[in-house]
């Protein structure tokens, strides 16, 4: 079974209290549902030659319920704690990667902006222990495989249009990213590079 997590976020600037509660009920549908999937998957399998059809349906209902469970574990946690910069590990990472973290900043945030409902992701490739940005459609088609995911920003409407509307996208990108709790990341990417140096 998987376990909703609890998330504590301060006040945010531009980012409402009640956008982030309604978040939260969303997130834990995500949970949810990924066990209710599970169970009944399980159910199904006592005799899985007949029921062969609806268990592959479920299982690819499973991939969106579980991405939306597990990207959003990620943006919450980014939140909390409040605004802090401390990332040298990362940054230098970023930095060596595309130049500058300023580079890097503005080419996540642009695609952030992919028109339609996704998430951009900065992730850590296992394979080759380097960072790669990313867009997932939805909560799950383009997660890239053995990639960990770093930074996780949330690009669904009801992320943002209740306290920005359609138009004030980028504001929320721009507020998200510097508000965000960059040792968390630190951490996030810290966690990922020790899964590479392992596996390589």
């Amino acid at each position: 079974m998987y376990t909703e997590q609890q998330f504590s976020i301060p006040a945010l600037n531009g980012i409402s209290e009640k956008t982030i509660e309604e978040h939260k009920k969303l997130y834990a549908g995500y949970v949810k549902h990924a066990n209710l999937i599970m169970d009944h998957i399980k159910e199904l399998s006592q005799d899985a030659e007949k029921n062969v059809y609806e268990i592959n349906e479920l299982q690819r209902r499973f991939a969106f319920e579980w991405g939306g469970m597990r990207n959003h574990e990620v943006y919450f946690a980014l939140l909390e704690g409040g605004a802090n910069t401390d990332a040298p590990t990362l940054k230098a990472a970023i930095e060596k990667q595309w130049g500058s973290f300023d580079a890097w900043l503005a080419r996540f945030s642009a695609i952030a902006m992919t028109r339609g409902i996704g998430w951009a992701m900065l992730y850590l490739d296992t394979k080759s222990g380097e960072l790669v940005n990313g867009w997932v459609d939805e909560q799950h088609l383009g997660q890239l495989v053995g990639c960990v995911p770093v930074v996780a920003l949330d690009m669904w409407e009801h992320s943002f249009v209740a306290d920005y509307q359609p138009s004030g996208k980028k504001q929320y990108v721009t507020d998200f990213l510097a508000q965000m709790n960059w040792s968390v990341a630190e951490k996030n990417f810290s966690a990922a590079i020790s899964g590479h140096t392992k596996t390589a």
